[in-house]
């Protein structure tokens, strides 16, 4: 699998006219060479494949990296790969510091030529492999279990904090690495932060639930957000919540392969625009998910033209309404694109589910 990725990034190295790539980022070198250590840079090109770590990794990536050249570094990589650098070397500017770009500068030959590149892995790694898909369809799948675990908790009495750290350790209980980021569980008022951090704050009777998780199985993680009740809601409540499940469900439809990005992003924001929650609503539809929680594509209004969804590629369909001072409201599912459309991960339920103590 690494020799197939490292030959799709060698022909988009060849068609940017670069003699190689550095890649440094460790997301990216484990995509492209399976390489699952702290310490490790890697070298792409036509008929050129090395591997850098230090003293360290040298056994695991023994067993890790095959079809490269190994070579062992000090803690300092750039040292090593310097000196075999030659012609126009690419380097992902997103992941080369100011500080560090010197530095390989110092290390080169006087005849190369450094040139900033954004993203030739990220591209690859936008459009997932059967092994990727399989990957994240069980952490999704986990995920979904983990949901039940919470209905069998139930909310009421117990404190965000709890309810967190307990999900998370129900995932690790399951098999999986851990959470893919800091579980959200947020009740009320707290609700309205798109992002919050679980509070001591015990959870009351009579509220909307925001409950946002994700667990990293072999690598590769998951997203889900599902909104509960504990008890009877306001009027006000419940039409929001029925407002962003629709919402959802009609840009769920535009999930398909050729769509622009953000062209599915409005699908979801026009209907809660016309029911008087433009302001309410400021992220983002959804955004891609594989070794990274966060990373392309994205569902935006900010999206190009030319961002469009492809085959394979794996994103999450997140709208929400945040009403400050009173409540919140998301609704996320993990979705696969298809030629002729959406292959949803996420099977827990998604209509409003009451979850008392």
């Amino acid at each position: 699998m690494s020799e197939e990725r490292a030959a799709r990034l060698e022909q988009l190295v060849v068609g940017r006219e670069l003699d190689a790539l550095l890649v440094t980022d460790l997301v990216n070198v484990r995509y492209i060479t399976g390489f699952t250590g702290t310490n490790a840079a890697c070298v792409v090109g036509p008929g050129l494949r090395i591997f850098i770590t230090d003293f360290r990794y040298l056994e695991q990536a023994e067993q890790q990296v095959a079809g490269f050249e190994h070579v062992q570094g000090r803690q300092e990589l750039l040292a090593e790969v310097g000196e075999r650098l030659a012609g126009r070397i690419g380097f992902d500017d997103a992941h080369v510091t100011v500080r560090r770009h010197g530095r390989l500068g110092e290390l080169v030959d006087e005849g190369v030529e450094l040139v900033a590149e954004a993203g030739l892995v990220e591209q690859l790694r936008a459009v997932k492999d059967r092994d990727e898909l399989d990957a994240i369809r069980r952490a999704a799948a986990l995920t979904d279990e983990v949901y039940e675990h919470l209905c069998r908790r139930g909310l009421v009495g117990r404190s965000e904090r709890d309810v967190a750290i307990d999900l998370e350790r129900e995932m690790r209980a399951q098999g999986a690495e851990g959470p893919s980021f800091p579980s959200i569980v947020a009740s009320g008022a707290h609700g309205a932060l798109p992002h919050a951090s679980p509070r001591d704050e015990r959870i009351a009777s009579g509220a909307l639930v925001i409950v946002d998780m994700g667990c990293v199985l072999d690598g590769y993680c998951s997203d889900c957000t599902r909104t509960f009740a504990t008890g009877k809601l306001s009027d006000e409540a419940r039409a929001v919540y029925e407002l962003v499940l629709e919402a959802q469900d009609t840009a769920l439809a535009g999930v398909v392969a050729g769509a622009r990005c953000r062209e599915v992003d409005a699908l979801a924001r026009e209907a809660i625009v016309a029911a008087g929650h433009e302001e309410h609503f400021g992220h983002g539809l959804g955004h891609g998910v594989g070794l990274e929680i966060h990373e392309a594509p994205r569902l935006s209004p900010s999206a190009g033209e030319e961002d469009l969804l492809e085959q394979g590629s794996v994103v999450t369909v997140e709208p929400g309404v945040y009403l400050p001072g009173k409540l919140g409201v998301r609704i996320e599912d993990l979705v696969v694109v298809g030629a002729e459309g959406p292959e949803v991960l996420s099977r827990f339920p998604k209509g409003l589910i009451t979850l008392g103590a």
